[in-house]
């Protein structure tokens, strides 16, 4: 009986001596969480230099702050101090462009670093312009002279014919710019046009006009890209003068690229230069080129309006690198608003042969009237009108 009643006793013994282990193991594992939870709250707590740096974003004191001579300011430096730093798609690369015997171009890019350290954000619009800000300049594409305000090639190659560009649809369909120019020198003339033309017409500024500044900023909110028309000397100067400031073929190079620099300077956020006049001037290569060249140093393109048969101006521009165009057709040499839509008509033809066509009138009411028509129409009949600078021809890629 005795034998009977001891022997679960007995049994049961190890199992309790392992339930008193196990606890006792748990007591031990909990003082040591409680060490190490106290033990890092004390680290946590402590005076550490390295901690209070990071925790303040203040430089160690061991290092005395560092003063940098003055330099020029950056024009994205309002962009960078917002976060982070800006860059342009071709600022990590070398581009070499190479012209061929047979007139293209061969254009080889090849990675190189990037100026600074770090991540940068890449700006990835190049062509046009956000509209809320088409009627203010970008500054970093801009140089102050004695002559105004100055368009130049910004950092990493943005050109000003490319910021203020209006932008298109990408479609290679048939294209037609139109251009009207004359804006300035009338002010019911220029204010219809900005007001009555859709905003896919370029217009351009003679430089000779009044209150450019308004008009030009009326014209950017409004859609329109814009050029500068600058006077050149016709064959028959001085019996047809085309007013102050024309280049000439007697005067230096310094004279005229001095005079061209004054027109110019009247305003900004222009995508090339357009000619008035000009037959004795864009016959004569040696005028010529240094002006070109100017324009090409700066980032605009170069409209001839096509009345000179004499002109150089594809050779030049070619040899320069310059993007250019050429006039197809007058459209209101005869002042009615009937031969002017014929005018268009025909326009539209020589487009379906080539592809584009520019024609080129001026800011008279027949022709603004004329125009409107004649927009409203074309459109449906899948012709795209562009900005002039879409059909320039570029002798280098962009």
């Amino acid at each position: 009986m005795g034998t009977d009643l001891h022997a679960p006793l007995g049994q049961n013994r190890p199992a309790a001596r392992r339930r008193s282990r196990k606890f006792s193991f748990a007591i031990v594992f909990a003082a040591f969480a409680v060490a190490g939870i106290l033990g890092l709250s004390l680290y946590a707590m402590r005076g550490d230099d390295a901690l209070k740096r990071v925790a303040s974003n203040v430089p160690p004191a061991s290092k005395p702050e560092q003063t940098q001579p003055p330099s020029k300011p950056d024009p994205n430096a309002a962009q960078q101090s917002a976060g982070m730093p800006r860059s342009d798609p071709n600022s990590g690369a070398n581009i070499e462009r190479t012209l061929t015997d047979d007139g293209s171009v061969v254009t080889k890019y090849t990675p190189r670093s990037r100026d600074g350290s770090g991540p940068v954000m890449i700006g990835t619009q190049r062509i046009g312009q956000d509209p809320r800000m088409a009627a203010q300049p970008n500054d970093a594409l801009l140089e102050n002279s004695p002559l105004g305000r100055l368009p130049i090639v910004g950092p990493g190659g943005q050109r000003p014919m490319d910021q203020y560009a209006r932008p298109w649809s990408g479609a290679r369909g048939t294209r037609i710019a139109i251009v009207v120019g004359g804006l300035g020198l009338s002010q019911t003339g220029t204010q219809r046009a900005i007001r009555d033309l859709p905003p896919t017409v370029t217009l351009a500024f003679a430089v000779s006009g009044n209150s450019l500044q308004r008009w030009m900023q009326e014209a950017r909110r409004a859609g329109h890209e814009i050029l500068i028309q600058v006077p050149f000397e016709p064959f028959d100067y001085p019996t047809n003068d085309p007013g102050p400031g024309t280049l000439l073929t007697k005067i230096s190079a310094k004279d005229n690229l001095g005079r061209l620099h004054q027109a110019m300077g009247e305003i900004t956020n222009y995508t090339g230069v357009m000619n008035y006049l000009g037959g004795r001037y864009l016959s004569d290569a040696g005028a010529l080129e240094p002006v070109l060249r100017d324009i090409s140093k700066r980032g605009l393109l170069f409209l001839d309006d096509g009345t000179s048969a004499q002109s150089k101006t594809a050779i030049v521009a070619k040899a320069i690198e310059l993007p250019h165009a050429f006039g197809d057709l007058t459209l209101d040499g005869q002042l009615q608003k009937d031969a002017i839509l014929k005018k268009l008509d025909e326009l539209e033809r020589i487009a379906g042969r080539k592809g584009t066509a520019i024609g080129i009138a001026s800011a008279f009411d027949e022709s603004i009237d004329a125009i409107r028509q004649w927009s409203e129409e074309v459109s449906q009949r899948g012709i795209e009108i562009v900005g002039i600078s879409s059909l320039a021809s570029e002798s280098v890629e962009p």
